[in-house]
């Protein structure tokens, strides 16, 4: 029952949507009716600007050191592995917006930041470095969630990281899939193109 209810706490952690809030206070309008519609701190710069974009990242990050810290205070292994999935499920998947969220990179960060702050910071170069290169925000995205169970295993950390990490990873790639058939059609928007 205690795991039960931690794991259920991590999703309701996950599931306050920052950016749709920061957009709601300061600029009286719906984050999921501007731009792509994706409640991310991505959209919330393309469609509002970096002075909302930046907050909304950071409590997007927060959800998921939170998380990471009440893993860590339990410490056995499926607290580490579902209040992971949870806290990213939830940003996913709020609950108060119906079930439509972001896309969980910055979530899965801050889980990844309290467990393994080294791979996080390699992850972190990969993330602006493919940005530079494609000036696509998906695509650094997208290859920072793949490289991340390949870095756990690298750095050897515990079996229930990398199961941790790997489930994140297909979860972040998951909800990256329209991004994906945009990227093969070449109409995915780059990092400059504000809506």
């Amino acid at each position: 029952m205690k795991l039960a209810g931690v794991i259920i706490l991590c999703y309701l952690i996950g599931s306050i949507p920052f950016s749709y809030i920061f957009t709601r206070l300061f600029t009286k309008q719906d984050i999921r009716k501007k731009g792509s519609g994706n409640v991310g701190a991505t959209n919330v710069l393309r469609t509002s600007g970096p002075a909302l974009a930046a907050p909304a990242l950071l409590g997007d990050l927060f959800k998921g050191v939170a998380a990471g810290f009440i893993a860590l205070h339990f410490g056995a292994w499926p607290y580490i592995i579902f209040c992971s999935l949870a806290v990213v499920l939830g940003h996913c998947y709020p609950v108060a917006l119906k079930f439509k969220g972001g896309k969980g990179v910055a979530t899965a960060a801050g889980v990844v930041l309290v467990f393994m702050p080294l791979v996080l910071g390699i992850l972190a170069l990969i993330f602006v470095a493919t940005i530079i290169i494609t000036r696509y925000v998906s695509m650094g995205s997208i290859t920072g969630a793949l490289f991340l169970p390949v870095l756990i295993i690298a750095t050897g950390k515990p079996w229930p990281y990398l199961v941790a990490g790997s489930l994140m990873c297909l979860l972040v790639v998951y909800r990256h899939r329209e991004n994906i058939l945009r990227l093969r059609r070449g109409t995915e928007s780059k990092i400059n193109q504000r809506v």
